[in-house]
């Protein structure tokens, strides 16, 4: 009789290898390598244009340090981020209880449904010189022209969050006999965190354009007054300064956002670092 020796196989964990440097980095590997091209291309492609039509990149960076030497890129900055995060938080303050209102109850959404598509699908900036009577040209006005076309994302992104709820976890809720407010709170909200807080992500960006028309509109003040008189001067540079800090302001404010979402909903996260 023959004996078969058998050895056993190494656990999984013990052959598991720690990712390569460019496995683990490969996202932000690519971005700086796509963002590195283009600079070259826009250096090389902007150097042989005039200069009143263009510019290029060490050229704003050159005005960049000169504004902000001259403190005027500070601020300009810190005039338009007051009125941008007072109203981004005056709009999630009122978009996120009317979205669940919207969402949970069909009075609701029969009472308020058709504003809030109306709000959304409508040019906004046709109501800037209403605002603009109404609340005259100062830091009112642009405060709440970022709530207008801000608030309806939050709204839409709520309701569809709280309508994506599955009907078993209310139900579950309701035969415990908890209350409607309980269920609202323990079952509801929680999971529409994620759904929000997209909500809340598309909502920055529409704070961050509706900061610039504001200020297009209403007062020479801030970064979108700073593109103004740059692009009456013909400064094609100094014009780029604003609009660059505006994207990365954008940017930031996003990435925020996003990183505020881990914390507040960790278990929603969908970023897989395995994926292709």
């Amino acid at each position: 009789m023959t004996t078969i020796q058998t050895t056993a196989a190494p656990p999984a964990a013990a052959t598991r290898t720690r990712p390569s440097f460019p496995r683990r980095h490969r996202a932000g590997l690519i971005t700086t390598a796509s963002i590195l091209v283009v600079l070259v291309f826009w250096e090389v492609v902007g150097r042989q244009m005039n200069p009143i039509f263009a510019s290029y990149p060490t050229a704003i960076v050159r005005q960049f340090g000169v504004q902000l030497k001259s403190g005027l890129l500070i601020e300009a900055l810190f005039d338009s981020l007051q009125p941008l995060l007072l109203g981004f938080f005056v709009a999630a303050l009122i978009g996120v209880p009317v979205g669940l209102l919207v969402g949970r109850y069909r009075a609701a959404d029969a009472a308020l449904g058709v504003y809030v598509t109306a709000g959304y699908a409508m040019p906004l900036v046709a109501l800037i010189p209403l605002f603009m009577l109404w609340f005259g040209l100062g830091f009112t006005v642009k405060v709440v022209i970022v709530v207008v076309m801000t608030v309806f994302p939050v709204v839409i992104n709520t309701r569809a969050g709280v309508r994506a709820v599955p009907r078993a976890m209310t139900e579950v809720g309701t035969s415990f006999m908890a209350t409607e407010f309980a269920v609202m709170r323990k079952i509801i909200l929680p999971a529409t965190v994620p759904h929000i807080m997209t909500g809340l992500r598309l909502g920055i960006g529409r704070a961050v354009i509706a900061i610039v028309i504001a200020e297009f509109f209403t007062a020479i003040g801030g970064l979108g007054g700073q593109i103004i008189l740059a692009g009456q001067r013909f400064d094609t540079a100094g014009l780029f300064v604003p609009v660059i800090v505006l994207m990365a302001l954008g940017v930031g404010l996003t990435r925020l956002v996003g990183w505020l979402e881990t914390k507040v909903a960790p278990w929603a996260d969908p970023a897989d670092p395995n994926r292709d």
